[in-house]
């Protein structure tokens, strides 16, 4: 089973949280304090990270961790809940929405890819993530966090943030989030795209203004699917990080189906 953070009145709804790579359930620390008011909050450690260091993937190992995720919520008794997922713990989250549809209430994805489409990109992917795992194989942790935090994702990121992400992720053991970031590549994931349309749940996808790759990933995919956007001023790739509080308010928001009217769903016509 994996190793599980809970917040909240275990009656009110869930919101189950899957933090990115590299990360932990206690990322969602800042947003479940405002969260657990109002829900029953699950923070998840995925596999190689966190406590969850003895639990290993094949590869792919998208439906393995989908089927460890679901072992763990059933354990506490959850039936139904609302998924929010960042990075990696969003394209799991879209794994696990097409495993147990029936289960899923609403679906969050924070700065997250819905998979690549062409062979060339795929083949061009895998190679890029063989490099970055034999420099998690080979580098002190502290180097390779170092150079992970230079990729122009994190652009957005001031030294003293950046800083502050690297001590924070300096307790990782290279050889459990190696084995999680082969086994989750997204060269080995799956085209989930078609997923806000399969599922009856709805979908909303959190991008920070700052980060154009994933604005821009987000707005085709909002134009082939039923999935509303929501920018965040002033933020990255990690919203929920650099700025907690907003990104809390909105998930509230979301959550809430009174604040919702047709015309604010954003979804496409």
């Amino acid at each position: 089973m994996l190793a599980t953070q809970c917040q909240g009145d275990p009656a009110a709804p869930v919101v189950v949280l899957l933090h990115g790579f590299l990360g932990s359930k206690e990322d969602w620390t800042a947003v479940i304090e405002v969260l657990a008011k109002q829900y029953y909050c699950v923070s998840i450690d995925l596999p190689g990270h966190g406590e969850s260091l003895n639990c290993s993937l094949p590869i792919p190992g998208f439906d393995a961790c989908s089927s460890l995720i679901q072992q763990t919520l059933s354990r506490l008794n959850i039936t139904q809940y609302h998924l929010i997922g960042y990075s990696l713990g969003g394209r799991i989250a879209l794994h696990l929405a097409r495993h147990a549809p029936e289960k899923i209430l609403s679906l969050i994805l924070e700065s997250c890819h819905p998979g690549l489409k062409s062979a060339d990109d795929k083949t061009a992917r895998k190679a890029n993530d063989a490099q970055w795992a034999a420099k998690l194989n080979s580098l002190d942790i502290e180097d390779f966090l170092t150079l992970w935090y230079q990729q122009a994702v994190f652009a957005d990121l001031s030294v003293k943030q950046r800083q502050a992400m690297i001590q924070q992720r300096s307790a990782n053991q290279a050889l459990a989030l190696v084995n999680c970031y082969q086994a989750t590549s997204l060269a080995e994931q799956g085209d989930l795209w078609d997923t806000p349309m399969i599922i009856s749940a709805p979908c909303y996808f959190i991008a920070g203004s700052d980060d154009q790759k994933f604005l821009s990933l987000a707005t085709r995919w909002q134009q082939q699917y039923p999935i509303a956007i929501h920018p965040m001023a002033a933020s990255g790739h990690n919203v929920h990080s650099t700025a907690p509080e907003v990104f809390s308010q909105l998930v509230v928001q979301l959550l809430n189906p009174l604040s919702f009217s047709p015309q604010s769903s954003n979804r496409p016509t």
